[in-house]
């Protein structure tokens, strides 16, 4: 956090903000949903010819809308309704740690880091069905489908609202469609 502070201060002090500004509506009208990974942070933009000011990013692991009443989707209609944005993208990614998501492995790592036993029982006493909100997928294309269908046939999203699905190569950039939103 120093170090961050450190450069934080400079970076005010030496004006480099100036060439991030922009205004809070998105130029290209598009909400982008998309993995959290570290390798997408510049990768994806660039691929997809994005500078700052042009577009919403929401982040979630896997890019997944695991509830359609939660902070993602919100967030993206959100983006539609008040912030301007007319369509909306997913963009998984290949060999995205989703993939490999298992439940219990999962929680053996929180045990290990102090999550006592008695905490978890209570998550499950509570009705927190834990392996499958810690469910990874097996296929990101299929994952991208069902994220698409989750925001495209969302009740407070105005009909005709285009909902793509893209999967990028973490590795090249390339990007793949798994859903054309502008076809029925």
């Amino acid at each position: 956090m120093e170090e961050i502070l450190v450069h934080n201060e400079k970076f005010v002090a030496e004006k480099e903000f100036v060439k991030f500004e922009t205004s809070k509506f998105p130029e290209k009208k598009l909400v982008i949903l998309s993995c959290m990974d570290t390798r997408l942070v510049e990768l994806l933009p660039s691929a997809m010819n994005l500078r700052n000011g042009d577009v919403k990013i929401v982040k979630s692991a896997g890019a997944i809308v695991a509830h359609p009443f939660g902070s993602i989707m919100r967030s993206i209609l959100v983006a539609v309704y008040e912030l301007q944005a007319d369509e909306i993208c997913v963009v998984g990614h290949h060999d995205c740690g989703m993939s490999k998501l298992k439940a219990d492995a999962f929680l053996e790592k929180a045990k290990q880091r102090g999550i006592t036993e008695e905490k978890l029982d209570t998550l499950r006493y509570s009705g927190v069905d834990l392996d499958q909100w810690l469910k990874g997928f097996d296929s990101v294309e299929d994952s991208v489908r069902d994220s698409v269908d989750t925001i495209k046939n969302h009740p407070l999203l105005a009909e005709g609202v285009p909902v793509h699905g893209l999967v990028i190569d973490p590795a090249t950039g390339k990007l793949d469609v798994v859903v054309n939103g502008y076809e029925k």
